[in-house]
């Protein structure tokens, strides 16, 4: 639990943390698009995946976080990954474009299945990294202003604007203080005999149920005493607010947002171009 990253800011000297939080939330969006982006040829696709890990791991050492506390974070999807291949398994493919890979009771397993599952996996594993880099590269208080200037505009509705911005800001630094309690109240819980990796399938689901039942008491008890302590301190969500700190873009924010545009425009190209030539090719 400690050496997970998400949710948890580091403090760096580093280009990534010098830019722009509202540069840094746009350029993750884009980049989600893109990743989301598949092209008709699987070569295309499979090149552009790995362009997409190298960048990403880039960005990954240049904000100095470890990868390997990625993957440590990534060993929770496994019931996940699981879950989709049955999935996969049970849908019917019309046109495969691989071969069977075996076959279960009669039904053809084919390679495709395991193709859009690696896919998938992939897809969620950069967008966790990609969510990783920025929160551990943008102070919480930066994310809401951040993400404040983006819903903005909906103030002319009567959009609880600065409301939805702290409550983000407060979901995201709540992350790494809910899995330290996690953590201690897993080593309290152990100390009394529970075992969590052990034992048959309904013991250890008895044993999560006593990690989350404290765990949901503890999160209430700290929800509470915050809404306390921001209510001692005055604080009115509607009132007219200044700021300490005012967001201002420099030098590094453009030249992040002329690189993530052009890859942007690189990506689209390139899809256009191999849909286009897939249609010749058949035609």
């Amino acid at each position: 639990m400690n050496n997970i990253v998400f949710g948890r800011y580091v403090n760096a000297n580093t280009f990534v943390h010098k830019l722009d939080p509202r540069t840094k939330i746009f350029l993750l969006v884009l980049f989600s698009v893109g990743i989301f982006l598949q092209f008709t040829n699987n070569m295309t696709n499979l090149l552009m995946s790995c362009c997409y890990l190298g960048v990403v791991f880039i960005l990954m050492i240049i904000t100095r976080i470890n990868i390997l506390h990625l993957f440590k974070s990534l060993s929770m999807m496994w019931f996940m990954i699981l879950f989709l291949l049955i999935v996969y398994m049970l849908t019917p493919i019309k046109e495969p474009n691989f071969p069977v890979a075996f076959t279960i009771f009669g039904k053809y397993i084919y390679w495709d299945t395991f193709v859009n599952l690696g896919y998938i996996v992939l897809r969620l594993m950069l967008l966790i990294s990609l969510a990783m880099i920025l929160t551990s590269s943008t102070r919480p208080m930066d994310m809401t202003y951040a993400f404040e200037w983006y819903m903005y505009p909906l103030k002319v509705i009567r959009f609880p604007v600065h409301e939805i911005a702290m409550t983000l800001s407060i979901a995201l630094r709540f992350i790494p203080t809910l899995l330290d309690e996690t953590n201690r109240i897993m080593k309290a819980q152990e100390s009394r005999g529970a075992d969590f990796k052990h034992g048959s399938l309904f013991r250890r689901f008895g044993a999560i149920i006593s990690l989350i039942i404290p765990l949901f008491v503890s999160a209430i008890d700290r929800s509470e005493q915050l809404a306390n302590a921001m209510e001692a301190r005055g604080y009115d969500p509607r009132a007219k607010r200044t700021r300490y700190k005012v967001l201002k873009g420099n030098w590094r924010d453009a030249i992040a947002l002329l690189i993530g545009l052009a890859a942007f425009g690189g990506i689209i190209f390139l899809l256009v171009y191999d849909h286009n030539y897939n249609q010749i090719l058949f035609f």
